[in-house]
């Protein structure tokens, strides 16, 4: 036999390497290409984690969704409560002052009552009753932090005083306050009310005696 002849595989040889190849491949068809029940197994296969994937990302969307409303709700919430806060303290912003003045009230009403029933009362039980009263206001003014604008002897402020005359001193220091006739007020450092005054000034024909 010549080495052309060996080379060569017999048809007897080709149809028991083909038997061998289906053997090892139960799902391969004699062609070598797979077989549709395989190929449809394998698309069943892709189709079904898909389905596992999407049924996992529709979960995810709905506690993201759950959790995004929970937050919203809570922010609601918040903003509810603060608002009733302001409108609570726009309210009743003056109530502790508000208490602190029934003292006042009491004890000038208690006068006015005293008065009215004709009881005897002379000038020094009349003097500690007002004086009285004044403490009752200056305690609350106190509490509240209102200060009263007393400028006597100082320097002319027109952002804490109101001229309401200029007079003529030759022993003041011109532009200087000779006389607070309405103490001023201020409410934690705010004005509430200027202090009324009279300032110095130079007397005509010559300055006054001491220079500003």
């Amino acid at each position: 036999m010549s080495p052309e002849s060996r080379e060569r595989s017999s048809p007897a040889q080709e149809l028991m390497a083909a038997a061998s190849g289906a053997a090892e491949d139960p799902n391969a068809d004699p062609n070598g290409s797979r077989s549709g029940e395989a190929v449809a197994v394998e698309h069943a296969a892709e189709v079904e984690a898909l389905r596992k994937e999407l049924a996992v990302a529709e979960e995810n969307a709905r506690s993201q969704r759950e959790l995004y409303l929970r937050a919203a709700a809570e922010v609601d919430n918040v903003r509810k409560r603060a608002q009733r806060d302001i409108e609570q303290a726009h309210r009743y912003a003056l109530e502790g002052f508000a208490a602190e003045l029934l003292a006042v009230r009491d004890s000038l009403e208690l006068a006015v009552r005293s008065a009215a029933a004709g009881t005897p009362a002379d000038a020094a039980t009349l003097l500690a009753g007002q004086e009285a009263t004044l403490k009752l206001l200056d305690r609350a003014f106190g509490k509240f932090s209102i200060r009263q604008i007393d400028p006597s002897g100082q320097r002319f402020d027109p952002n804490q005083h109101e001229a309401m005359l200029m007079q003529e001193a030759a022993d003041a220091v011109p532009n200087t306050v000779l006389q607070v006739v309405q103490p001023g007020y201020e409410l934690n450092g705010r004005l509430l009310r200027p202090a009324r005054v009279i300032v110095a000034r130079a007397a005509e024909g010559g300055r006054a005696g001491r220079q500003a």
